[in-house]
């Protein structure tokens, strides 16, 4: 029986790993290797129980640290554990530092890589999610995209050879759960908050945790009167206190300030708030499948798609975009399927399968 290794690390690679690997159970032994990147037990563990996931078979426990230090201890602690193993092929996901760092290690050590997540192109080079996702794609043997517009991309680089366009595995696992929401909206009472009647917020990435992003982004926030929950990424909250700016969303009464939710507890805020603010690329793509607006905490997106049908507007960081986007701003187009048919991960197995035979 061939051998897999699934390399994860942060929260979107647990959701995307969770399809395929259930898909591939009994037909090939599967590894599963958490590197560490997100440690924190809600960022990470939760998962692994709530998908359904085999626990990992090794964590790397790299933790945080600089994007060189970070990726320089994946390598470093992977390349031991991909000798040992000597797995016939290994599936990497996304675009986080544990992607890349997978994929040079495997690169240079020869094992054919699987990119789920492939193509996805935001066009600035200044963000570090876009190198780790060209120098992926570089080094794949088959990369599975999840749109059209992913495949032409890869093509504009010269990359034509193993590309199949599956659709986002993340549209499985959300089209397999939207009907467990319904039932479990006694989420939003634990919370206090009723249907349509509050925005979510999430915010992570550098560019809105340094202190100039952060103090516009929570000054923006503070300016609304509206129901805001906000679930703090573990990096947020650090940088929040860092620079003395988490009174200010404490000191406000309508700002619901919670620990990172599970997957479906994320679902049900997502379903039911009246639009979502966020600078994630999976909360963006889940608010389009979903229905929900969406506005983006960033000037550029990977899935201009939504951004085209009128779902999904780009402010930045700037505070007066922000509060105005959140007062005025609706949808416009209609939403289309351009995520695939919610069966990727299927369609992927015959993929995978068929490629390990042909070796």
């Amino acid at each position: 029986m061939s051998k897999i290794m699934h390399i994860v690390g942060a929260r979107p690679q647990f959701i995307k790993m969770a399809p395929l690997y259930n898909a591939l159970e009994n037909s090939v032994e599967q590894i599963t290797v958490h590197t560490g990147q997100h440690y924190d037990f809600e960022m990470s563990d939760l998962f692994f129980d709530e998908l359904k996931i085999h626990e990992p078979d090794y964590n790397l426990e790299v933790g945080s640290g600089t994007h060189g230090s970070q990726t320089a201890d994946i390598i470093l602690h992977l390349e031991k554990v991909l000798m040992n193993e000597n797995p016939d092929m290994v599936i990497i996901y996304g675009d986080t530092n544990s992607t890349l760092g997978a994929s040079l290690t495997c690169g240079k050590l020869y094992y054919p890589i699987v990119h789920v997540e492939a193509g996805v192109r935001s066009g600035n080079m200044h963000m570090p999610e876009e190198i780790n996702r060209i120098v992926t794609d570089k080094l794949s043997s088959i990369l599975f995209t999840p749109m059209k517009s992913s495949v032409e991309n890869l093509k504009n680089e010269g990359i034509s050879e193993g590309v199949y366009n599956t659709g986002d595995i993340m549209y499985d696992i959300l089209k397999n759960n939207l009907t467990q929401i319904e039932h479990r909206k006694r989420f939003l009472e634990q919370l206090s908050i009723k249907e349509n009647e509050y925005i979510l917020a999430t915010v992570h990435r550098e560019i809105n945790t340094d202190k100039e992003g952060l103090c516009k982004i929570v000054d923006a926030f503070s300016k609304i009167n509206e129901v805001i929950i906000f679930p703090i990424h573990p990096r947020t909250k650090k940088m929040l206190v860092k620079y003395n700016l988490l009174h200010k969303l404490i000191g406000k009464r309508n700002i619901k300030l919670i620990s990172p939710v599970g997957y479906l507890e994320m679902l049900i805020l997502e379903k039911f708030a009246r639009i979502i603010v966020t600078d994630s690329g999976g909360i963006q793509k889940e608010a389009y499948i979903i229905g929900v607006p969406c506005i983006t905490l960033r000037n550029e997106t990977e899935w201009k798609e939504t951004v085209r049908d009128g779902w999904n507007i780009l402010v930045g960081n700037d505070k007066e975009k922000i509060i105005d986007s959140i007062n005025s701003f609706h949808p416009k187009g209609r939403r289309k399927n351009i995520f695939g048919d919610g069966n990727s991960a299927l369609t992927m197995k015959g993929i995978i399968i068929e490629y390990l035979n042909e070796q």
